[in-house]
Formats: structure tokens, C-alpha cells, sequence
């Protein structure tokens, strides 16, 4: 019971990861932070070819929830931020700060040097930064290999932003101009799936699939990075890490309005910001 428990608990945090992945202004890297997992996953990346079998079965459940979050709550989350963004960007504020209590150990214990602070103020000021980023125009998706080649390097550059805490792939793609046609082109793709639209699949697939290698790559290269320096420079790490996750919530509500806010709708977002910190706290090892 315990096992199927587990099992079940990795794969909604899984889950929270994928969606995060799909939000911008909001990384996967910060979800799998506040759910204490950040360090293992990062781990199973890198031994996936010298530690196979544990890599995987550690990063099945989560990879299962991923890919349940990204194709089964696209257009759920597409729907709920043009009609309820305030809201819906309240409930993952509380998943990120929910994961506070997980981080705060690691660059608690000794005293605060000049070079961890300077570490926390420019990774808080790069996720501030990249608020000036503009939208670039939406890219038409083509099938040929020049347009694979270029989607391969789009899905590698994407895949390392969502592996860090903080940096938004999804905000990265939206300023390359390429968010949204990809997520248009995973919700057509899953509707070809289920209508057996035998052409549609086999031309979003020649698009998803070099896309999907370079995400693949991405996430593998930046997992040995972040390995690294978790390695050599712990502290110091968690420090950039803890800028990047406060700052998150700068760059998930410089998209929302503000100024006409009604007093029920602040009301619910703040019940969603706490049911957040629940449920990382829950999800949270």
C-alpha cells in the first residue's frame, strides 16, 4: 500500500511539474524545488546511462505525471489563465513558496558570506531582467530539415531554462516567438491522436519529435551542470537557487492587471495561494 502510495505521489508531483513547464514565468525547476525532489532528479538525469535502472525508475513516475500534465491540462490551463489569471496565478505563487521550508536548510547553518549574497541578488535580478523581455512574433511551424534543426536547438535551449529554477521556459519560447505555436501544435496533435488523423499525426509528429530530441538533450547537459556546482559549490548553489525561486513570483504576476482587482476574486486567490503551500508542502518529501 505504502509503494502504490509513492508511486501515486510521484506522479502528481509530476504533474505539477509538466504544467509548471507549460505556465510562463513559472519553471519546472522551482516545482521539482519545492517538492524537495530537485537534487535526485538532477541525480537520475545524469547516471541515466551509468546507473540505468535506477535513473529510470526514479524518473518514470515523474516523467508519467509530466507528460499527464502537459497533454491532459494544456487546454485546462489555457482556459482557466484568459478567464481566471489571477486566480490560477495565486494557487502556483503558493506551490513555489510552499518549497521554502524544503530550501532554507541548505544556506541555513553559518554565517551569510558577501559572495552568497552577491550569488542571491543577481540570480533574483536576472528573473526581474528578463520581465523586459518582448514577445517576439509567432514563428509559422514548417516541416524539412532546416526547420528540424532549428526546432532541435529551440527544444535544447527551452528544455536547459526549464531545468533551473526560476527561468521559465515557456517565457523563454514566448520571447522567441515560439510558444505558442508549439502548444498549438501539441493540442492539435493530441485531437489528431484521438480522431486517428493518420496525415495530421505524422506532420505534428515530424515537428514534436526533433523539438522533443533537443528538449531531451537540453535537460541532460544543463542536469550535468547543475550537478557540478551542487557538487563543488552546495551552498553557494542554493543561494542562486533561492534568488531565482523568490523571485519567481515577480515573473508570474508582472502578466496580470492589478489595478481593477475585485475584492472576491483577491479573496479566492489568496485561498488558492494557500491550498498551493498545502498541497508542495504534501507532495514535498
Amino acid at each position: 500500500m505504502v509503494k502504490y502510495m509513492k508511486l501515486i505521489k510521484d506522479i502528481l508531483q509530476g504533474v505539477a511539474i509538466g504544467v509548471a513547464n507549460i505556465i510562463p514565468g513559472v519553471s519546472g525547476g522551482t516545482m521539482m524545488v519545492s517538492m524537495g525532489i530537485y537534487g535526485d532528479v538532477i541525480s537520475a538525469v545524469t547516471g541515466i546511462f551509468s546507473h540505468f535502472k535506477q535513473s529510470v525508475k526514479l524518473l518514470l513516475p515523474y516523467a508519467i505525471g509530466m507528460l499527464l500534465g502537459i497533454a491532459g491540462l494544456s487546454f485546462a490551463i489555457g482556459y482557466l489563465f484568459e478567464y481566471y489569471p489571477f486566480q490560477t496565478v495565486m494557487l502556483f505563487i503558493g506551490l513555489i513558496f510552499g518549497g521554502l521550508p524544503l530550501i532554507l536548510p541548505k544556506v541555513m547553518g553559518a554565517r551569510v558570506t558577501l559572495p552568497e549574497i552577491l550569488i542571491f541578488v543577481a540570480f533574483f535580478a536576472l528573473i526581474v531582467g528578463m520581465e523586459f523581455l518582448q514577445q517576439g512574433a509567432d514563428k509559422v511551424l514548417t516541416v524539412g530539415i532546416g526547420s528540424a534543426v532549428t526546432l532541435f536547438f529551440i527544444g535544447a535551449v527551452a528544455a536547459a531554462t526549464m531545468v533551473i529554477p526560476g527561468v521559465s521556459g515557456s517565457m523563454i519560447l514566448m520571447s522567441l516567438g515560439y510558444y505558442t505555436p508549439i502548444i498549438d501544435c501539441i493540442n492539435e496533435f493530441i485531437v489528431a491522436v484521438f480522431t486517428l488523423q493518420w496525415a495530421k499525426i505524422w506532420n505534428y509528429m515530424r515537428i514534436l519529435v526533433p523539438f522533443g530530441i533537443g528538449v531531451v538533450l537540453g535537460i541532460f547537459l544543463i542536469s550535468k551542470l547543475v550537478e557540478y556546482l551542487l557538487n563543488k559549490h552546495e551552498r553557494k548553489t542554493y543561494f542562486g537557487i533561492l534568488g531565482l525561486l523568490v523571485a519567481s513570483p515577480i515573473a508570474v504576476l508582472s502578466g496580470i492587471s492589478l489595478g481593477n482587482l475585485e475584492f472576491g476574486t483577491a479573496l479566492v486567490g489568496i485561498f488558492l495561494f494557500i491550498v498551493g503551500f498545502i498541497v508542495a508542502n504534501f507532495l514535498g518529501k
